[in-house]
């Protein structure tokens, strides 16, 4: 179904910064009727969520206009990035998309943007620089810082523009980010949309009224100040001229922006908590009758009215349009969880000739690797540069390849993957290392609700590896670990857990080269083990299968990481010693679980152990040990035996640590009663 044309005065969405100087009304006219056009389609979907058209909730930027239409206007579409929040129709309107594509989105219907799978208005347009956004708001800041250092790093003279409210000024990533982007130096202007409540809670239950929000700017080095956005045209001005300096300079400002919510947080709230008067006064600064005033007594009620009627008429013929779309399919969501796997990249068939490298010296080899060779990727982390990181994994890098591509990163792990989300999703391929995985928790919101989930409800893939050296090797419980149940948890992520230098090598290959957030486990245990010939494997590939070590008749055996090494000479004692063989398999990939070899294998002994380092409750083997039994039930000869870890935080001391983590005589042990 074709979508209606809009009236004509919407055909230009560019706003030049002289354009109010060489054509003052008609570019008022201009700006005012993009604003009209944002306040009806708010009020029209108010409207329809009432009727009950539209579910989940409905926020509204009534009041907003004045703010989001005169600084999509002056964003340069063809390059810049921005992030809208949830009060930004109009912005959406304007960057890109017809009106249609946006009721869509609201109806949920089978045309909207993201498929019906995100709510209504946390929707972008990915391939138009229009970064989706999840309703954590700080975290999106640091989504524009990384795709504006993509950008540049193109040779555009992209601006980012990143929206926040006054209560959203409050969250931890919101600092991290202004650090971020004033240490990189990244000209992305940061908004602070003032309306002095965040949800119900007045400015003055948030932070000091005393200091304003715009001098934190000061605290991070960049240009801050105040504007009112309720003066159309002032703001304006004042905007454009923000913009134009900071794509000059390639410095960050902070706007502290003045603005207005006219209506609640969303639909269903009372307001009951404002003071007397308040929602009065703030009806008396509502910036589109005062801008629509103003066009008039300079004489262009005629025009007004005129363009009113027309983006009337268009808003109820989108409406007419929208409403009868059909309701979305549920049958493709499974298989679009992930993005579709990509091609093998054209990788040198190096090193040709074996090296004897232990596990770390094969992931520091992989990285020169794909630094050699991939012009696209970077690494990033805590201490990763000069010192090599935390375990020297990186060492070296930084004097190869230089800043630009290898570079350490501020103490602040969530707006830091933030970053590498934003460059993920404009060309780049991050490779992030995390000092510990125990570190990883700080960026949880960005790992599992943003990566995680970016292409499901975007269509837009996110290609990057986040690294996490795990497990026991006596430093207590905030350095030590297995976080693989809980992140994985969440739908949306891949992730390997190599446990020898050549499947380390394939691993790190197999995971840049795959367009989803991938997980890569490391055993810090491993790091120094007995060195092992490593090559280049044209079936680095294979990595994301499990690999069968050992053959026996007497169980299916199913470990991954460091337990490998353990359960190796476990099957191996068992073999010599009692004469019982075991089908051993190496997991490798812990998702996409690819148990194919090993049902088999099940369905042939009949018993299944499972062993990790990881704690036993919610741990990763209860989820094998479901997966492999409720499929085999009826092969089975023995209930299945999972052993892992004790259900305790890690302990520090050796004697403790050895107690707590799975031990080579402790599971023979579990393994013969078993038996017996």
């Amino acid at each position: 179904m074709a979508f209606p044309n809009p009236p004509p005065i919407l055909a230009d969405r560019t706003l030049r910064p002289g354009d109010l100087e060489t054509s003052h009304d008609e570019t008022l006219l201009r700006i005012y009727a993009w604003m009209r056009l944002g306040r009806s389609a708010d009020n029209r979907i108010l409207d329809l969520f009432r009727q009950g058209l539209i579910k989940g909730t409905v926020t509204g930027g009534m009041g907003n206009e004045g703010l989001a239409v005169p600084l999509a206007l002056l964003a340069d579409k063809t390059q810049d990035v921005i992030s809208i929040s949830h009060r930004g129709l109009s912005a959406h309107l304007v960057w890109s998309g017809h009106l249609c594509d946006h009721l869509n989105q609201y109806f949920a219907n089978a045309q909207s943007p993201t498929k019906a799978r995100e709510g209504n208005i946390h929707h972008g347009d990915p391939a138009n620089r229009s970064l989706p956004m999840i309703s954590h708001l700080g975290i999106m800041l640091s989504n524009v810082v990384g795709a504006v250092d993509a950008e540049r790093r193109k040779g555009s003279q992209a601006v980012g523009f990143a929206f926040f409210g006054d209560g959203s000024s409050s969250t931890g990533d919101v600092h991290e980010s202004l650090n971020l982007a004033a240490l990189l130096s990244l000209p992305v202007v940061f908004v602070i949309e003032n309306n002095r409540y965040a949800y119900s809670t007045p400015i003055e239950e948030q932070f000091d009224p005393n200091v304003k929000l715009w001098q934190r700017a000061a605290g991070y080095g960049m240009e801050g100040f105040a504007a009112d956005a309720t003066d159309v045209e002032s703001f304006t001005h004042t905007l454009g001229a923000a913009i134009a300096k900071a794509r000059a300079t390639s410095r960050p400002v902070l706007i502290e922006a003045h603005t207005l919510r006219l209506r609640g947080h969303a639909a269903y709230d009372t307001c009951d908590y404002l003071k007397p008067g308040e929602s009065d006064a703030f009806f008396a600064q509502d910036p589109l009758p005062r801008l629509r005033q103003k066009l008039l007594d300079a004489g262009h009620g005629a025009r007004v009215e005129a363009i009113e009627a027309e983006l009337n008429a268009f808003l109820e013929a989108c409406v007419k349009t929208s409403l009868p779309i059909p309701r979305p399919d549920p049958a493709d969501m499974v298989d679009e969880l992930f993005a579709p796997d990509s091609a093998p990249l054209p990788w040198e068939a190096e090193p040709a000739t074996p090296q004897s490298l232990n596990f770390a010296q094969a992931i520091n080899l992989a990285h020169r690797k794909i630094l050699t060779e991939r012009p696209e990727s970077l690494v990033l982390g805590q201490d990763i540069g000069r010192y090599g990181g935390a375990f020297k994994v990186t060492e070296g890098l930084l004097d190869a390849y230089g800043r630009a591509r290898v570079f350490n990163t501020p103490l602040a792990e969530s707006a830091c993957t933030g970053y590498a989300i934003g460059m993920a999703g404009r060309g780049f391929r991050p490779i992030e290392e995390f000092q510990f995985a125990d570190f990883a928790t700080e960026a949880v919101t960005q790992i599992t609700q943003n990566a995680a989930t970016y292409y499901f409800r975007s269509g837009a893939a996110c290609p990057i590896v986040f690294r996490f050296p795990c497990g026991t090797v006596q430093l207590g419980s905030f350095h030590s670990q297995e976080l693989e149940s809980s992140f994985l948890a969440y739908p949306g992520l891949k992730a390997l857990y190599p446990s020898t230098p050549q499947d380390a090598f394939d691993a790190l290959l197999a995971a840049y080269e795959d367009n989803n957030p991938v997980i890569l486990f490391e055993n810090k245990a491993l790091y120094r083990c007995k060195k092992q010939p490593v090559v280049w494997n044209p079936d680095y590939r294979k990595v994301w299968e499990p690999k069968q070590l050992r053959t026996g008749d007497f169980a299916t055996f199913v470990s991954y990481g460091e337990m490998v090494l353990e359960s190796t000479e476990i099957c191996d004692y068992l073999a010599s010693e009692y004469e019982i063989g075991f089908d051993l398999f190496d997991l490798r990939a812990l998702s996409p679980l690819r148990l194919d070899a090993i049902h088999a294998s099940l369905r042939r002994t009949g018993r299944l152990v499972v062993l990790h380092e990881g704690r036993r409750t919610h741990g990763f083997g209860a989820e094998l040990v479901a997966r492999l039994t409720e499929e085999n039930f009826n092969a089975l000869k023995a209930a299945p035996l999972r052993i892992g870890a004790v259900d305790i935080p890690v302990p520090f001391a050796g004697e403790l640590e050895r107690a707590y983590r799975p031990r080579k005589d402790d599971v023979i042990e579990k393994l013969l009663a078993w038996l017996g």
